[in-house]
């Protein structure tokens, strides 16, 4: 059900917590006349018949949470609610002068209207001063409190400025300027202010001092009238001065005294309202929260503090808990399931040690009940068969098995032995075989000797459904032997909620040692429970109080956890969002005593109500809630029917279920009209009572579980009594009944704001263990829920929205995915770029889109990574259970995509769809970034990823349309272009491969484009791509025939390689690097060294030469692997690629000949590096294991087969290891000193990302950000798109072993990035704030920055004569290069 609060509160239920009093509520009438909320209340009431028909809105009145119909015509009395002292701007009343001042020649004057009881008081400000620019600092001083009081009815154009005071506009008029205020809180005893001249900051001050006014006070008038001490029970002084006001409006004592109180304690009926109301107000603590009726005030804060981070056991799999043997009955069952005849339900019941199989096949219009047991005692088998659940009829003799005995309406047979030998205990077993026909199922009970053997102390029935058991897997990826649990007990728990909550309780502790994949099985048990894909009663009758128990016990498990296991806190949500808050005793008893009381209200004893009431009195459920909701809007609608089913629907009842309980509904709703009020208000009350029990999350049940209320008993029915949680913040109620008060609201941008305060106010006391913290824990999932129920309803009113006003939605949705996440610091780093591009945007920085853009993509990969996350943890438990609870297939498939758009995430989503298009439009960046602009034909074919297609040959030219592309693929023989929606770096490897190859590759940010292209899969299409845009048309066959631009039509050509043999060392310095020792990565950076500027560093290296690997494998220590090697490069031979994972492995077992540690040493400590065996042999170890890790990325699978589409012989490709010192950067970057998307020689175009270059050349998700900048102006570099990469890599200080081929920079193929570089330490992922990043907020440091690269990249172009494709590294200001090669 929607946790919408448009459901009617129960009147007779009320916090205990007091709100501010009905003075507080004025409404003012058409003529300005103030009235009491009372009299409001009754106005409105008579005007709701004069309205057209509206939805229920709940409010607060006094200290209670009523309900009243939403007018429209009522708004801005509505919205005139308040809950503390303000002042807005007002008409000017006949006034008396308050004070007069004159301070240098300025003549100032303050008066106010003489104020009568229960009216504002008004201040008018006049001031003789020659300046448009005055503004009144100001407070109110109230009691005792030396502090400013900061009213929330403030004039237009007020700022709250540091939460100290206030700052009011002065509104310019001839030669002075004026201002009125309006106070409406008796409490307020004088203003305190000063005036300051904004234009001239200057002060304008009493003689130094504030000024001080005195505000006439309504006690003069009533301060000799005495209220009797028991009208006011415990000292609140609100409530004191609410009884004065209303003594001195001319209400006597006695009146209140009756109103308030009845003779003996009794409730009252307030005429106007028709509410109960408490006799007694409590204390409330004083509040410190200030707003206006139309928004609150929000406290700033530092999102840090939200921050979740736990460490979260890995993903172990199905194979975490160690498998028990089979059983005897287990290993029986399994020889049963070999048969042909498919299975169509199996269960195995527990008797302690012993087991009771029922498996049941079909076959021939044929079904077979096989019953097995391990007991030792001889077994009978007494049994029938019915047409309906419950029935026993006699089996026909036709079916018994030799030697049963007709008993009447029953049958008896005999087991028999189990003829099988290799079972680990002897079985008992016994077939039987029912023809096809109206049997629909088989009642059994077993007999050992003169024991009955029963399910539970009930029957057991077996069904013979059509629904053929599905083979469920290995479970792999899910905690299997918990789900295999969950299933032997799913008979049990069909019986009630009771058993299904005790047993959920009793699986909690093999849930949590089982960790994040065990709370994941529990999560999508409850689920598949709340959507009803299980039974929830079955031949059980159970008292409500006994369901409300057990939700108890299980809510309270869920509590504690919450508590002990912070890292699985969102997992303990989801549970939670899926089972009722229960409650031990009388909560539970009152939906059966209830329905009774209700009845005999309103003489509807029989038909659906009576149905109703036994089916509640039989076992209550969440369809309670449904229905009691569906005969509410029946009533409303003056008894329409089609109204009551239209609720049932909505919500998943059908006629069906309603027929099809232990306990049928079979009539319709039959009312008169006499017992319209009766029943709405008494079925209203009814419903807080269902809510308690099972709509923990529900919005209104939350809060008064949480805020506190009471019910009085009624002759046999108990009373309930919640008292309020404790510690609750100050001003939180006041911030509830806010929330309540806009809860419906159209505009609903102050309603989020609202919620989220309160969400930001809770969540402190989330984290600490208290006995209530379940009842906070499910205000806090209604207050989620109704975020994004409110958000889903503001979408038509943000369809012509600007994007300022989408980017603030997005940053509220965004905040609260951040409140109900684990793991969320990316989530909150997403909405601190947020809010930095509304900065950006307000003050009309010119790349505010632009950046915008960036954190729009950013937050689209933070949401693909919670999907992923919720695939992979509840998918494969979804999967395993649900085929053996037998799940209709459907809702298996859908249960993760369900669960993601019931939350946050989905209405995230679709707000970044609206603006993306808004962004790319004011940026200018189209729908297109063309990576590689080639001009090809070819035929259309869609893929997931292009990863699982990289290896594969298409026999014709494909335009391929990949939805995922990382960054490190291959490109398919035959593929012509990709398109994809991902965002891989135009310097990443499979760009670069690319634009080498003559692929067309390029990012589409058009998802109608995109469906477009994928629509057309199959047929032959024309893309004539430009450096920022693709047209694309289909064409004809005959145009491929004349088509040039076809990739495969001549493959490239075959390319040697020279092999290259052992030098005689095992480790050379730079100065000995030559094309017979070492590669072209380390040739180029040692040619560096020494001739470029000194500004440009370039770190010290040593290299491992072509033929060590080689060497090292032929030395006798490592005869072992070499023999295995030559085994598995046999099978790699005979295309068996798993060989090559297995060659990998088999490198790392290569021990270092004692001559190469050696000389690696001298010759790292003769070049000034660090020598890693210094820290101990551990450290060497390290270094020796990324040495080998290295050689084995020969091996890797996407070098292996691109090797192999340029016939490079795999056997001659050598690999020598560069040693370099590692800069510990705060950024890095890839530079290509001539244009890649345009071809431009002129123009340097480079990326950047945080910390060191592998989230640049490697698979990391996001965008770098890149620049481009002209040659002849290297100061003046251009920003093309500012990075989205979520994760930066660091490392401590540590040594970089990289790959150095002899298949690399070749002549017309290009290898670089195939082969592996390994550090010797593993690197720190770091989530990175970019809006604290001096490269993207501060100018000035951009531009040095970013010039000093290009100036690099120029640099060292100038000195080789011709393009360069360079990575380096920025370390405190200073470029260091770390390699550089030919730009292909």
């Amino acid at each position: 059900m929607s946790n919408s609060v448009g459901q009617n509160l129960m009147r007779q239920h009320y916090f205990l917590v007091p709100t501010v009093l009905a003075r507080q509520n004025k409404l003012k009438s058409s003529s300005g006349a103030p009235k009491s909320s009372f009299c409001a209340a009754a106005s409105l009431k008579k005007s709701s018949a004069q309205q057209r028909k509206f939805h229920l809105s709940t409010k607060f009145y006094g200290n209670r949470l009523i309900s009243k119909r939403k007018q429209r015509l009522a708004m801005e009395s509505h919205r005139a609610f308040t809950f503390s002292p303000r002042a807005v701007l007002a008409t000017d009343p006949a006034s008396q002068q308050l004070a007069r001042f004159n301070v240098e020649g300025i003549e100032l004057q303050v008066d106010a209207s003489a104020p009568m009881s229960g009216s504002i008081t008004q201040v008018n400000f006049r001031i003789m001063y020659h300046s448009d620019s005055l503004l009144l600092h100001w407070g109110v001083k109230c009691g005792g409190n030396e502090n400013w009081v900061l009213p929330s009815r403030q004039p237009e154009g007020t700022i709250n400025y540091k939460n100290r005071a206030l700052r009011s506009p002065f509104v310019k008029s001839g030669s002075g300027s004026h201002l009125k205020l309006e106070i409406d809180d008796p409490r307020t005893q004088a203003i305190e202010f000063l005036i300051f001249d904004e234009a001239r900051n200057r002060w304008i001050k009493n003689n130094g001092q504030n000024f001080h006014v005195k505000l006439p006070r309504k006690e003069t008038m009533i301060s000799n009238i005495s209220v009797p001490e028991d009208l006011v029970q415990e000292e609140y002084e609100a409530a004191r001065v609410e009884l004065l006001e209303e003594i001195a409006g001319g209400t006597s004592v006695d009146d209140i005294r009756t109103k308030l109180t009845k003779k003996g304690g009794q409730e009252f009926k307030d005429t106007a309202n028709n509410e109960k109301t408490n006799n007694k107000v409590s204390k409330q603590p004083q509040n410190q929260r200030h707003y206006s009726a139309e928004r609150i005030q929000r406290n700033k804060r530092d999102l840090m503090v939200l921050l979740n981070k736990h460490p979260v056991k890995s993903v172990v799999g199905s194979n975490s808990v160690e498998p028990k043997p089979p059983t005897a009955v287990e290993s029986f069952a399994k020889k049963l399931e070999m048969d042909d005849s498919p299975v169509m339900s199996k269960k195995i019941y527990k008797f302690g040690e012993m087991e009771v199989l029922v498996l049941v096949t079909k076959a021939s219009g044929k079904t077979k009940i096989h019953i097995a047991s391990d007991f030792q005692e001889p077994l009978t088998l007494h049994w029938a068969l019915s047409e309906k659940a419950g029935e026993w009829k006699p089996p026909p003799r036709t079916v018994l098995p030799p030697g049963s005995v007709s008993l009447g309406g029953a049958a008896e047979s005999k087991f028999s032995t189990s003829s099988s030998n290799d079972l680990p205990k002897q079985v008992q077993c016994i077939e039987l075989e029912i023809e096809d026909g109206n049997f629909k199922g088989l009642p059994f009970v077993l007999l050992s000797g003169d024991k009955w053997i029963k399910n539970n102390g009930s029957d057991f029935y077996v069904e013979f459904s059509q629904k053929f058991k599905q083979d469920a897997g290995d479970g792999k990826g899910t905690s299997r032997f918990l789900l295999d649990r969950i299933a032997e007990l799913e008979s049990e728990a069909q019986k009630s909620f009771m058993h299904r909550f005790n047993i959920a309780s009793d699986l909690m502790d093999q849930a949590k040692d089982t960790g994040e994949l065990g709370l994941a099985g529990i999560l999508v048990w409850m689920r598949f429970m709340a959507t009803r894909q299980l039974i929830w009663n079955k031949n059980y009758n159970v008292k409500p109080r006994e369901i409300s128990k057990a939700q108890d016990r299980l809510t309270d498990l869920l509590q504690s956890t919450y508590i002990t296991h912070p890292q699985y806190r969102e997992l303990l949500r989801m549970v939670m969002s899926t089972v009722g808050r229960g409650g031990e005793g009388d909560v539970g008893q009152r939906i059966r005593d209830e329905i009774l009381v209700i009845q005999r209200n309103n003489r509807c004893e029989g038909g659906m109500m009576e149905e109703w009431h036994q089916k509640l009195h039989n076992n209550t459920s969440p369809d309670d809630v449904v229905i009691c909701q569906a005969l509410i809007d029946h009533i409303k609608s003056d008894f329409d029917i089609n109204v009551y089913w239209k609720t049932l629907n909505e919500n998943g009842i059908t006629k069906e279920r309603l027929l099809s309980y232990d306990r049928a509904i079979h009539s319709e709703p039959s009312f008169t009209r006499d017992q319209k009020d009766g029943l709405l208000r008494d079925l209203g009350d009814y419903m807080r009572t269902l809510k308690a029990v099972h709509s923990g999350a529900d919005l209104e049940s939350a809060i008064s579980n949480c805020m506190g209320y009471q019910s009085e008993g009624k002759g046999f029915m108990v009373g309930v009594q919640i008292n309020p949680v404790p510690g609750l913040p100050s001003g939180f109620p006041e911030l509830i009944r806010f929330i309540l008060g806009h809860v419906e609201d159209r505009n609903v941008e102050a309603l989020v704001e609202s919620l989220l305060e309160a969400r930001q106010e809770l969540r402190p006391l989330l984290l600490k263990s208290c006995d209530r913290l379940k009842d906070l824990l499910f205000l806090d999932l209604a207050l989620d829920s109704t975020v994004r129920t409110a958000i889903e309803r503001s979408y038509e009113e943000l369809n012509n929205a600007g994007a300022e006003k989408i980017m603030y939605f997005i940053t509220l949705v965004l905040e609260n995915l951040v409140l109900s996440s684990d793991d969320n610091e990316d989530l909150i780093y997403c909405l601190k770029g947020w809010q930095h591009a509304i900065r950006m945007c307000r003050s009309q920085s010119g790349h505010w889109a632009l950046y915008s853009k960036s954190v729009l993509d950013r937050t689209r990969l933070a949401l693909t990574s919670k999907a992923e996350w919720y695939q992979r943890i509840l998918q494969p438990s979804a999967e395993y259970l649900g085929t053996l609870l037998g799940v209709d297939p459907w809702a298996i498939n859908i249960f993760t995509e369900e669960i993601i758009r019931a939350g946050s995430a989905a209405s995230l989503s679709s707000l970044i769809n609206r603006l993306d298009p808004v962004l790319r439009k004011t940026a200018n960046l189209g729908s297109w970034q063309v990576i590689s602009p080639v001009e090809v034909v070819g035929y259309v074919d869609v893929v997931e990823e292009l990863l699982a297609v990289q290896n594969k040959s298409y026999d014709r030219p494909t335009i391929l349309v990949a939805k995922r592309v990382k960054g490190e693929e291959e490109i398919p023989d035959g593929t012509v272009a990709v398109l994809t929606p991902d965002m891989p770096d135009v310097l990443s490897h499979v760009s670069v491969r690319a634009r080498n190859c003559k692929v067309c590759f390029a990012t589409c940010f058009d998802p109608n484009i995109l469906a477009d292209l994928e629509g057309n899969k199959g047929k032959l299409f024309r893309l004539k791509p430009s450096s920022s845009d693709i047209v694309y048309s289909e064409v004809k066959e005959s145009y491929l025939a004349g088509s040039r631009n076809l990739k495969g039509d001549d493959g490239p050509s075959s390319i040697t390689l020279v092999k290259k043999k052992f030098g005689g060392k095992y480790a050379i310095s730079a100065e000995e690097f030559t094309p017979e020792m070492v590669g072209a990565k380390s040739r180029n950076i040692s040619y560096l060294k020494g001739k470029v500027a000194s500004w440009i560093g370039i770190p010290t290296s040593v290299a491992l030469p072509f033929g060590v690997f080689e060497k090292v494998l032929s030395d006798k220590l490592n005869q072992g692997v070499l023999e295995k090697l030559q085994i598995l490069k046999k099978r790699l031979g005979e295309e068996d690629f798993d060989a090559l994972g297995e060659i990998r492995q088999t490198v790392l077992q290569l021990a270092p000949p004692s001559e190469l540690v050696k000389e690696l040493k001298t010759k790292m400590h003769s070049s000034g590096m660090p020598w890693p065996g210094d820290e101990g042999a551990q450290r060497w170890e390290q270094a020796w294991t990324a040495i080998k890790k290295v050689w084995a990325s020969k091996w890797n699978e996407r070098a292996y087969f691109s090797t192999r589409k340029v016939k490079l012989d795999h056997d001659y490709l050598c690999m020598a290891v560069l040693v370099q010192e590692i800069i510990n950067a705060d950024y890095a970057f890839v530079i290509h000193t001539t244009n890649p998307s345009s071809g431009d020689s002129s123009e340097i175009y480079a990326e950047v990302v945080k910390g060191l270059g592998e989230t640049l050349v490697g698979a990391y998700p996001g965008r770098a950000l890149s620049f481009v900048c002209k040659k002849n102006n290297l100061k003046s570099p251009k920003v093309l798109g500012y990075p989205s990469k979520p994760i930066a890599l660091f490392i401590r200080r540590s040594i970089i072993f990289r790959s150095d081929s002899n298949g690399e920079d070749l002549e017309g193929y290009a290898g670089a990035g195939l082969y592996d570089s390994v550090p010797m330490d593993e690197e720190e992922k770091v989530v990175v704030d970019y809006s604290t990043d001096s490269l993207i907020n501060d100018g000035k440091f951009q531009q040095s920055i970013l010039s000093s690269i290009a100036g690099a990249g120029n640099a060292i172009e100038q000195l080789y004569g011709s393009p360069q494709d360079i990575e380096g590294v920025i370390r405190d200001g200073k470029v260091y290069v770390v390699q550089t090669r030919p730009q292909m």
